[in-house]
């Protein structure tokens, strides 16, 4: 139930993962602080109303129906959606890794039945429309999602809504779901409930835009075609401002504009019930391509209130904050890694053999990519947990530095051992073709090269010098990466997922991608990503281990159990792992409300902001 996310300099409105820090401003030596107090700027008179301006860097969203289609790997959907439509559990309270009560959808989620009974209070708000958030809204998304499932997104199969045997509403603000098997309450409620948000079946339960509302969603044929509908609907960018269908929110925000170039700009939803009500009058996100055209801008400190500074570029926070912002970082809770193509057509067959992905890894300096591209400001990647988003759930072997620590020789070392003729700074080649102990492995031929083109996502300057660094570590032993960089839409609707039943060579021609990162729940337990029917496993890595060990998670809540996960697919490298760089979020000392940030949005909660004077 995640999502791609290319790594921008603006942190990203989004529901996700655990940990955070936050806060505070920096010297003028360019450290960035991450205090969790709030802003350094002086507070004053709250001034009620006012513009704020957003860079968002590099990528736009480009559907709005929240349920999106599985095809769409989009990420930054979530972003145009969640302050629409927000999820049922919100995640993190301001600075802290936990549920948010007061902006949460429900009054109570109790578990019974021995954990496989649910039972959500739902919170007596409305609409925009003045109608009424009831149970049938809930079960709405239920039948959707029932009849529609693998057409989601965030679909897992196995997970909501396959686990739900059935769904009953004994009153107006109370759903019931009897799940087939006893759930981790944890894993339920912060990876499953905090991605689900409420539709309104008042508005939307109809199957074409003349036709009436009723309750088509209640037979598997009128589900699909309402969901047929609305998809098709929420697909069509031009309408995105102005159809009456995303005019019926239940969060603090409405969509006043939207342009196909990613500009977009919301109004305060007048009817919003929860407890932060927008103050200021509107908020404008406005795209640039690049991160470097982005920091002009903010250097000029004329049209944008809120921005990122590229990681390549903090020692410009000095010089920001004499020019009237405020500077802060900011964990980002989920995991980078460039994903594998198992079954590429070329290089499928090296891909596979955990050795070649072993001396991948051995190859890439993360430390020095820490320190000389990111400043610092990075996880240190050292597995599927991060450590500074989700310190609590990274095991000792992750903390120690995870299994593949930087080692040139010990790369070298293991090729040859598998039959590969290593030449430092040229090519390596396999001289031992064959499937024995000694052997380059199965599907690989004599003379073959270790060489293989990594695509990733333009617009960022740290990231294309990360790839760079590995492009260099690699070269050390003779592999040679060829880099290819493309705006983050166009790496999503270029690169399907490939698996050993379909690898088609439309979709699956790519060898190596790095999307930037992957978000994760308040529970980060790697379902989506490494099991092997995840949504997110474009790469085809499979394992009955690890699909066991992934679901000894979700049904049991020892923590020897989710170590024992974390490090088996620490050292399986369904992806290669990389340093998860951190955001740093600039903006105006006389906009208040921003800190602490909350890691799970991003720090982009603009419904608490406010000017003053």
């Amino acid at each position: 139930m995640t999502r791609h996310l290319a790594v921008t300099s603006v942190a990203l409105t989004l529901a996700l993962t655990v940990a955070g820090c936050s806060g505070g401003s920096s010297g003028s030596g360019g450290a960035i602080g991450n205090g969790n107090s709030g802003s350094s700027a002086p507070k004053g008179q709250l001034q009620h109303g006012g513009t704020v301006t957003i860079a968002e860097v590099g990528a736009s969203p480009n559907f709005v129906f929240p349920l999106t289609p599985a095809t769409n790997t989009d990420g930054y959907n979530v972003n145009l959606t969640q302050g629409m439509w927000p999820f049922l559990v919100y995640s993190g309270d301001g600075a802290q890794s936990v549920i948010n009560p007061q902006e949460s959808l429900t009054t109570s989620i109790v578990y019974g039945d021995g954990d496989k009974q649910v039972t959500i209070g739902l919170k007596d708000w409305n609409w925009s429309d003045g109608q009424p958030i009831t149970s049938r809204d809930f079960t709405f998304v239920y039948n959707l999602l029932k009849a529609n499932a693998s057409n989601w997104s965030g679909y897992v199969p196995g997970l909501f809504p396959d686990d739900v045997s059935k769904v009953t509403a004994p009153d107006a603000h109370t759903v019931v779901l009897d799940l087939t098997k006893a759930y981790n309450p944890s894993f339920f409620t912060d990876d499953v409930l905090s991605e689900i948000p409420l539709l309104p079946q008042h508005a939307w339960d109809k199957t074409s835009t003349t036709g009436a509302v009723g309750n088509a969603d209640q037979t598997t044929a009128g589900a699909k075609a309402v969901y047929a509908f609305l998809q098709k609907q929420g697909g069509d960018m031009t309408t995105f401002a102005t159809n009456p269908l995303w005019k019926v929110v239940d969060g603090p925000w409405q969509l006043s504009a939207f342009r196909t170039d990613g500009y977009y700009s919301y109004v305060p939803n007048a009817h919003y019930s929860g407890p932060d009500k927008p103050i200021v009058s509107s908020v404008v996100e406005t795209p640039f391509t690049t991160d470097t055209a982005e920091l002009n801008v903010l250097r000029s400190g004329t049209t944008l209130d809120v921005g990122g500074l590229p990681l390549n570029d903090v020692k410009q926070a000095g010089a920001l904050e004499a020019d009237g912002y405020s500077v802060a970082s900011i964990p980002i809770p989920g995991v980078a890694g460039i994903i594998p193509n198992l079954y590429n057509a070329k290089v499928g067959p090296e891909l596979q053999q955990l050795y070649v992905r072993q001396a991948l890894e051995d190859l890439i300096n993360r430390p020095q990519i820490v320190s000389k591209v990111y400043g610092g400001y990075a996880d240190p990647g050292n597995g599927p947990v991060p450590l500074t988003a989700t310190g609590p759930w990274a095991s000792p072997l992750e903390k120690s530095g995870g299994p593949y620590p930087y080692n040139p020789s010990k790369a070298a070392a293991l090729l040859t051992a598998h039959g590969w003729k290593v030449v430092p700074n040229g090519k390596t080649v396999c001289q031992s073709p064959g499937t024995g102990p000694a052997q380059c492995g199965a599907g690989i031929t004599a003379g073959e090269p270790l060489t293989f083109e990594l695509a990733y996502s333009s617009g960022n300057t740290a990231t294309g010098e990360q790839e760079a660094a590995i492009q260099s570590s690699e070269a050390q032993e003779g592999i040679t990466v060829n880099l290819k960089a493309e705006p983050f839409n166009t790496l999503i609707g270029a690169m399907g997922s490939c698996t050993a039943a379909s690898h088609p060579a439309a979709t699956c021609g790519w060898q190596l991608v790095d999307y930037g990162y992957d978000p994760y729940p308040l529970y980060p337990a790697g379902d989506g990503f490494f099991n092997s029917t995840g949504d997110n496993n474009s790469g085809g890595y499979a394992s009955p281990e690890m699909d066991q060990l992934i679901n000894a998670t979700e049904f049991g809540s020892q923590t020897s159990a989710f170590f024992a996960y974390e490090d088996y697919t620490a050292q399986q490298l369904p992806w290669l792992w990389l340093p998860n760089q951190e955001a740093i979020l600039v903006y105006r000392k006389n906009l208040q409300g921003v800190t602490p940030l909350n890691p799970f949005s991003g720090g982009l909660n603009p419904e608490v902001w406010y000017f003053t004077k």
